[in-house]
């Protein structure tokens, strides 16, 4: 196992007084024996080991002799930092700096206004894009140069990193003309940390930033949060949680919030703040935050003002409003138009977004919830000023392991949306499973909504070229805490990883980015990396298997969401309660949203709508989303439902079984900490597959009154058993303030 520094930051050590490296050697060598190696580690995807490969190493070599640059400016030094320690560490020798552009086994890194003429002229700078970069190998007789250039600074970055990334994984550079740009605009993370540390549905620790000691300490931490962001091309991040402290706002702490904001600039990140819709009551002594108010108005417009003197480059603000209890303009008979389009102008004289979220259901409303945001939000559509962007979640319901997309991708030509995604595993084992979320990505990506015509999909909503929108985005519910591999689960780290790369170009594939994370993180050997690819890209439709098949959804035990209860009924709002989705009776199991029912198939395109509203043509896995269907229903394959829906329980236990012999026929292979780490983690996961597998098949065979199917191992305790289960300290619960 090769030792790594478990400090956030090498030249945080190399500044030490000498007398103090002794007791942190010490120390190092203490915290190493604690920390895991390869995906467990603290370095995440940009570890830089040296290549293995020996013909590619001198390959490697000979074109990497020197680099010509001039670092200019804080970006362009990271730009520098990052080139000379990444390929000194991946070569095993440092290039020379070079004072001239001339010569061969040369890097040129320079923006495109900086190249020299003749350099220029070799090369179709007029495709270069905002945010893009151009990775290029001239040749002229003996003398090789590759060049790295960009329109700009930021693009310059993630060039470096691209080009680090094609030697990490050992791909030839012979020939190299690699031209990319991110496909979408903003590329965000939200974090969910409160400002006490804690952190809503966080399964890796307390929140990395600690308020407390900033703006006087500035952990390296944070820089390296940055870095690792930096490196996959996500442009900005939220701080704060949805559910929102108007404290965030007030004087100290948005100098805390400048500190912060200070480390991500050189990384190209700008940093946003939820805004709590009150504050102007909470902390601003109004007696109203009615957004047509004209104190409100003035309050808002002063705050923006007031942040922006502070962070010129401040993102914006995400709001959450009128939604599980959080304060909104409805509370005053106004809008959510109404209210996103005054926080809109009070930031636009900035340059700053207003992304107002779209989860918003009422326990005042009948319909179905699933019906909620659509109704909403539509009406609005082409109404909202131009720095509003709508933040909507992949599906109608709340980050199911399995949904339809939601409706108003597509339906929306107006407004820009935003995809929001769960990179925390709130409905999806915390961070005890292994799920690898690409593959659940790419799935809601792909799907065609049919909105104008074939080819209208999700990743061109998202992105978006479907309507011609120039603002477009994806944001992310982070899984990062302060465990030292930041994630919690080893694997939580391809989940980040491939969050990142999609919101880049939502048209990469789940495949693709696994392999690019096996080899970035864990190394090159082709049977290693083949095999872990297997296994994660079989670990999503496991869960799906084992927690709610056949498009069962909401199955979760109250409030902390850890586990199965089908059984809770007893909550204060119909829609909170796990009997409200499934309805499962004598009769059957299901949620009727056809015609029939609730009718929320009218609210997709007519192709999808007819598809899922048809029992011919519904695919199986959204069966019950849309149908409900008597327990003895036919199947395809011949089976009932009732025998269909407990072999598809037992087919996720047997998954996460294969998933882990899997991983043991690793062994010998992988770093011996990260391959007992996972493993211990998987047997978890194999015992809570069971869980759920007979806790709902106890449950429904209350209603069915059938046996178990044949092929389905019967459960090992009674319903009574399961229903007394409590977990009161499950991690990432809800505060009761929310």
């Amino acid at each position: 196992m090769k030792l790594r520094s478990p400090f956030p930051c090498p030249l945080f050590v190399k500044r030490l007084p000498g007398r103090v490296l002794p007791l942190l050697a010490l120390l190092a060598a203490g915290m190493l024996r604690a920390q895991p190696g390869g995906a467990a580690s603290y370095d995440l995807w940009l570890r830089f080991d040296r290549v293995q490969n020996p013909a590619l190493l001198g390959a490697y070599r000979e074109a990497f002799g020197g680099i010509w640059m001039d670092p200019q400016g804080p970006t362009q030094q990271v730009i520098w930092d990052e080139l000379t320690r990444g390929l000194g560490s991946l070569l095993g020798q440092s290039p020379e700096k070079r004072p001239t552009p001339n010569g061969s086994n040369l890097l040129l890194v320079a923006t495109a206004d900086k190249l020299p003429p003749e350099v220029r002229s070799q090369l179709s700078l007029d495709q270069l894009r905002e945010e893009g970069f151009l990775i290029r190998q001239l040749q002229a007789g003996a003398n090789s140069r590759l060049v790295l250039t960009a329109l700009e600074d930021k693009g310059l970055l993630y060039g470096a990193y691209r080009l680090l990334r094609l030697l990490q994984t050992e791909r030839p550079i012979a020939g190299v003309n690699l031209l990319d740009a991110p496909k979408t605009a903003l590329r965000m993370l939200n974090h969910w940390d409160n400002l006490d540390r804690t952190v809503e549905r966080g399964y890796a620790g307390a929140s990395i930033w600690n308020w407390h000691t900033l703006p006087g300490y500035i952990d390296p931490r944070y820089a390296d949060y940055a870095r690792a962001n930096a490196s996959l091309g996500i442009n900005a991040t939220v701080v704060t949680n949805v559910n929102a402290n108007a404290l965030v706002l007030t004087a100290p702490y948005l100098e805390k919030v400048k500190a912060l904001a200070g480390v991500m600039r050189p990384y190209g990140i700008r940093l946003f703040l939820t805004a709590r819709f009150s504050a102007p009551i909470e902390i601003g002594g109004l007696a109203t935050a009615d957004p047509l108010d004209p104190a409100v108005i003035a309050w808002w417009q002063s705050k923006a003002d007031e942040i922006y003197a502070l962070i010129p480059d401040f993102g914006g603000f995400v709001v959450k409003a009128n939604s599980e209890g959080q304060p909104g303009p409805q509370n005053y008979g106004r809008s959510h138009l109404e209210g996103a389009n005054m926080l809109a102008d009070a930031l636009a004289p900035h340059g700053g977004l207003l992304i107002w979220r779209a989860f918003v259901y009422s326990e005042h409303d009948p319909t179905d919830r699933a019906k909620q945001a659509y109704s909403e939000f539509l009406p609005y559509d082409g109404q909202f000023r131009d720095n509003v962007l709508l933040q909507v979640k992949n599906g109608p319901i709340d980050f199911q392991p399995r949904e339809p997309v939601h409706p108003l991708f597509g339906a929306m030509k107006k407004t820009p949306l935003v995809m929001e995604f769960q990179i925390t595993k709130e409905y999806l084992g915390f961070a005890t499973h292994l799920v690898f979320l690409p593959k659940l990505f790419e799935e809601v990506l792909q799907t065609d909504t049919w909105q104008q015509g074939e080819g209208s999909t999700v990743a061109r909503v998202v992105d978006g070229s479907l309507y011609g929108h120039t603002l477009s985005g994806m944001a992310g519910v982070a899984n990062i805490g302060s465990d030292l591999n930041w994630t919690g689960h080893p694997f939580g780290q391809a989940d980040w990883y491939g969050f990142g790369r999609l919101a880049w170009d939502p048209g990469l594939k789940a495949g693709a980015l696994a392999e690019e994370w096996i080899r970035s993180t864990l190394g090159n050997d082709p049977e290693m990396v083949e095999t872990i690819k297997k296994l994660l890209l079989d670990s999503r439709e496991a869960v799906v298997n084992y927690m709610m098949p056949l498009g069962l959804h909401h199955l979760f035990d109250t409030g902390h969401h850890y586990g199965p209860g089908p059984w809770v009924g007893n909550l204060s709002r119909p829609e909170w309660n796990p009997v409200y989705y499934h309805q499962a009776s004598p009769e059957g199991v299901g949620f009727d949203r056809t015609p029939t029912g609730s009718n929320a198939v009218a609210q997709y395109a007519l192709p999808l709508a007819n598809k899922y509203g048809n029992l011919d043509s519904c695919p199986e896995e959204f069966l019950l989303w849309f149908h409900h269907l008597p327990w003895d229903y036919r199947m395809k394959s011949g089976a009932t439902l009732w025998d269909a829906l407990g072999l598809k329980y037992q087919e996720g236990v047997e998954s996460v079984r294969q998933i882990t012999a899997t991983w043991e026929s690793l062994q010998g292979k992988i770093e011996p900490e990260l391959y007992q780490q996972v493993q211990m983690l998987l047997n978890i996961q194999q015992e809570e597959a069971r869980w759920w597998k007979d806790a709902c098949m106890r449950y429904f065979q209350t209603f069915s009154k059938l046996p178990f199917p044949e092929g389905m191992e019967p459960p090992q305790h009674s319903l009574e058993y399961y229903q007394s289960l409590k977990f009161p300290y499950a991690p990432g619960t809800r505060p009761s303030w929310n």
